[in-house]
């Protein structure tokens, strides 16, 4: 956009702020949105509403597991990996990530730093982010890292839980104009905020699910929903 080869662009905040202005620094979703948007606006680039939905990491269990052994957030996991490594140490828990997370500056260490997590090397499974959703599904892994807003988090009925120390940034998903563009198209930044609006988590990933799961074509189910919504 900066160049002016694209007019503007879905973004998400956490990706802003970290990957393109370099910050690593845990703020709110309120303040991550109005860090990136100050930034940005000094570039030309204007950052609307943002959508009610955070596409960010999260560790996930198999839902009748996490029920069965009472895990709803991070910390109980943690709690319940050094249980198990303390009284069945061979069968320690198996945690799934994608390579990218394991090897970040912002990703498995300082995590496990915040959440006194000490890991063994064999307790981790290293592969595509795209497998970890098999692997939780199919009990090749114990839990794994996910987006929120997968679809298969929802057709593989996987818990998402709770990052209550709040170690993940917000990433919530926003349009983002050249001011230039906006300026010189009436209408657009109005139609833009009333289709952010329809967005939350689970509107989301029950669109993804229907991409992810059921095989339907992006452009069949943005139609789809766009008639729904009585948008087009």
């Amino acid at each position: 956009m900066i160049n002016k080869q694209i007019d503007m662009t879905w973004e998400y905040t956490g990706t802003s702020l970290i990957i393109f202005n370099h910050i690593n620094k845990r703020m709110s979703p309120q303040e991550t949105y109005d860090t990136v948007k100050k930034l940005d606006a000094k570039l030309g680039l204007v950052w609307l509403q943002p959508a009610d939905m955070n596409n960010t990491y999260a560790f996930a269990m198999q839902r009748r597991r996490a029920e069965k052994e009472q895990i709803r957030t991070m910390s109980q996991l943690v709690a319940k990996v050094e249980q198990v490594r303390k009284t069945d140490p061979k069968h320690n828990w198996l945690l799934g990530l994608d390579l990218e997370f394991a090897g970040r500056s912002d990703g498995l260490k300082p995590m496990q730093a915040l959440y006194d997590m000490p890991l063994d090397r064999p307790q981790i499974r290293q592969m595509d982010p795209g497998l970890v959703y098999n692997a939780i599904r199919d009990g090749f892994v114990d839990a794994g890292l996910v987006y929120t807003t997968d679809g298969r988090v929802k057709g593989f009925d996987l818990q998402v839980l709770e990052d209550d120390k709040g170690y993940f940034p917000s990433y919530a998903v926003t349009p983002v104009v050249r001011a230039d563009v906006l300026q010189n198209t009436p209408g657009l930044e109005a139609a833009l905020n009333t289709l952010s609006k329809q967005f939350n988590n689970q509107v989301i990933t029950e669109l993804n699910a229907k991409v992810d799961i059921d095989y339907q074509t992006p452009q069949q189910v943005a139609d789809a929903f766009l008639k729904q919504r009585g948008l087009i």
